[in-house]
């Protein structure tokens, strides 16, 4: 246990803070305060994505907010409609532009192109380039089952240094957390307090479970900082979403505990084994192919 955000170290030896600020379906006009509101109150990692449509207004978070450029940890993601060699540089300096930055510390790959995975492999080849040109810190993928993590993997030159994927209580994907583990891939949980499961129309709701309401109860902390604090203890980074600030401050208070290993395993026995949204590898252009606007 830590007193601050504990830093990961990735495989290519570039640390990064373990909890940080999601902005997924965070409204445009809502996006800057919340990422000025995080780093003011001591977040230092902001996870965006070209499909977010929010890049822009967290560029401007981030120059107003009284932090150095050089202390925040920037990561977003390439689309699949940008999928390719070329097609995936020029997204690159897309982002770039739209962020007010001159570098990232972390690209990712949003999703893999099932159907065209040679475009995927190809979007990943642009992103070695860019590491190698140091216009990138850290390069990674989002969303890949341990198959095509594999094969992504043989056919490139750069062990991915992240996996962001769908893990919380009722969705904790322990075969592709290990995939990422004998990789020495960071596994990176988006939808960490279990928003995906819920907005589904699931009927359970993680942060309503007896087993974490009653370690809320017993450290003094509520259902979500229980759960975010399951996913630093088992080494993951999270990128809780929010953009009100006591949740944005609540979700970052979560270094003053610790889990045991039996409350960690009490935990990780609510897996359902249902997924919240779609299957990756079911996403192609025809159906989810959309075009960023620069």
């Amino acid at each position: 246990m830590t007193s601050t955000n504990p830093l990961v170290t990735l495989n290519n030896g570039v640390r990064m803070p373990a909890l940080g600020l999601g902005v997924f379906q965070s409204k445009p006009e809502e996006t800057v305060d919340a990422v000025v509101t995080a780093l003011n109150g001591g977040y230092r990692l902001i996870d965006t994505a070209a499909a977010y449509m929010n890049e822009r207004e967290v560029g401007e978070g981030i120059r107003r907010a009284e932090v150095d450029r050089a202390d925040v940890f920037v990561e977003t993601k390439i689309w699949i409609t940008d999928y390719g060699f070329d097609s995936a540089l020029r997204a690159f300096d897309v982002s770039l532009n739209k962020l007010g930055v001159d570098y990232l510390d972390l690209w990712l790959l949003h999703q893999p192109l099932a159907k065209e995975f040679d475009k995927t492999i190809q979007a990943y080849k642009a992103a070695e380039r860019l590491l190698a040109e140091g216009r990138v810190r850290a390069i990674g993928v989002s969303n890949l089952v341990p198959s095509r993590l594999e094969q992504l993997i043989s056919e490139t030159g750069i062990v991915p240094a992240v996996n962001q994927i769908q893990v919380h209580p009722y969705y904790t994907q322990p075969d592709l957390r290990a995939a990422n583990e004998k990789h020495g891939i960071l596994t990176q949980s988006w939808s960490p307090i279990g928003g995906a499961y819920t907005y589904r129309g699931n009927d359970r709701n993680p942060l309503l479970d007896p087993v974490v309401l009653s370690l809320a109860q017993k450290y003094s902390k509520t259902a979500a900082q229980v759960i975010l604090r399951w996913h630093l203890d088992h080494g993951f980074s999270a990128i809780p979403k929010s953009v009100r600030p006591e949740r944005i401050a609540e979700n970052f208070d979560v270094f003053d505990f610790s889990l045991t290993l039996d409350e960690i395993a009490s935990i990780d026995a609510l897996d359902t084994g249902v997924r919240g949204g779609p299957d990756p590898e079911s996403l192609d252009l025809e159906t989810y192919g959309f075009v960023i606007p620069d």
